[in-house]
């Protein structure tokens, strides 16, 4: 089992600035590789007795000619730039067998990173050992005990994190003749919004298009440069802080509910949602994305695997929200907007949230009974 954990760092001035060079030496290094690699396999496909572009080869080349070419990237580790070229050959790879969009090429200030090895980097208490820089505090210890692969170094809204890869032994399976039981079906609800600080920060840059020379409401010609005010500076920091707020806010949310199903039940049924299908209704998609159901599935599974647990995923197409548990009659057609519902069948009282998820619950029981069902 591999599970990762993510840590808030407490950097002073020097090991910041290392950072950044880092992350920056990182992004040039896969742009390089990307340039590179669209090269070669242009004139591979040209010739095709020549050798096809890899990130082993690109590696191998970058590393004879850095010295001479580019003596800066021997200021930061050196698994800075090499984890980014080996980062692409895997994002190519999924792009070859359709999983994944043709690699771009990475912007500064946008997902700024580097990536370390388990070799130079170690994990000790409250501090993490990092070469040419020595130890960096953390703000807690690894939750996890295991063989350490790999660790990332990010920011987020000006902090920085250290997201460490654990292997782990997988845990027996829980056999018991009476298991708990549970069904959770996805519930829509509102979240926080940032329109306040939005709507402020599209004010400040309507302003500065007009001292620019522009019309409101006129957009910025391609190639002309718009420059932001200290308060435009200072509500984008504002907003990025905020985002970053509320989305520990929800993740903190997440786990402790996550946490709390895999402890509470020992077969957990989750309906197979069609989530890029449902990111095209327009007026659910924003509240399905904060809602972010792939990584409370990604947490269920990695959670109930840690306890012996186990997650049922039942067919998209099970009408858990419209069949009633009560009875097993299902509704013809049932828009999302109806909330509660009354049976016609039996006359039974439903929410639709809770209703779905004791279909869920039935389901997960008869398949543990050997019964066919829904999610064959």
């Amino acid at each position: 089992m591999i599970l990762a954990h993510k840590i808030a760092l407490d950097p002073n001035d020097v090991q910041e600035t290392y950072f950044r060079k880092a992350a920056g030496i990182a992004r040039f290094a896969y742009n390089w590789a990307l340039v590179e690699w669209q090269r070669q396999y242009k004139a591979w496909k040209a010739d095709p007795t020549g050798s096809k572009p890899s990130d082993p080869a690109l590696r191998k080349q970058l590393n004879a000619i850095k010295g001479d070419q580019f003596p800066w990237m021997l200021e930061v580790t050196k698994n800075a730039p090499q984890m980014a070229i080996m980062q692409l050959g895997q994002v190519f790879k999924n792009f070859f067998t359709g999983t994944a969009e043709y690699p771009p090429f990475k912007k500064k200030g946008q997902l700024d990173s580097f990536t370390l090895t388990n070799d130079p980097f170690t994990v000790k208490g409250h501090t993490v050992h990092i070469p040419k820089l020595g130890g960096v505090r953390m703000h807690e210890s690894l939750r996890f005990a295991g063989k350490v692969l790999d660790g990332t170094i990010s920011r987020t809204a000006e902090r920085g994190f250290l997201s460490v890869t654990v292997e782990m032994p997988d845990p027996p399976r829980i056999h018991r003749e009476s298991q708990a039981v549970g069904g959770v079906d996805w519930g829509v609800a509102a979240l926080a919004r940032l329109r306040r600080l939005s709507k402020q920060f599209s004010r400040q840059r309507e302003a500065a298009k007009v001292r620019a020379g522009l019309q409101p409401g006129e957009p910025i010609p391609k190639g002309m440069h718009v420059p932001w005010s200290e308060n435009m500076q200072k509500t984008q920091r504002r907003i990025a802080r905020l985002h970053a707020q509320i989305a520990n806010i929800r993740a903190n949310a997440l786990h402790q509910l996550t946490t709390m199903l895999v402890e509470r039940f020992d077969v957990i049924a989750i309906a197979d949602l069609h989530v890029v299908g449902m990111l095209k209704n327009h007026p659910l998609a924003r509240a399905i994305a904060d809602r972010d159901f792939g990584e409370f599935r990604r947490q269920l599974k990695y959670k109930a695997a840690q306890r012996g647990k186990t997650v049922a995923v039942v067919n998209r197409w099970y009408p858990s929200s419209k069949t009633c548990s009560s009875c097993g009659y299902t509704v013809p057609k049932m828009p999302l907007s109806v909330r509660e519902w009354t049976c016609p069948d039996c006359g039974a009282q439903h929410d639709r949230d809770v209703n779905a998820a004791i279909n869920l619950r039935k389901v997960a029981e008869s398949s543990m009974d050997g019964c066919p069902s829904p999610s064959a």
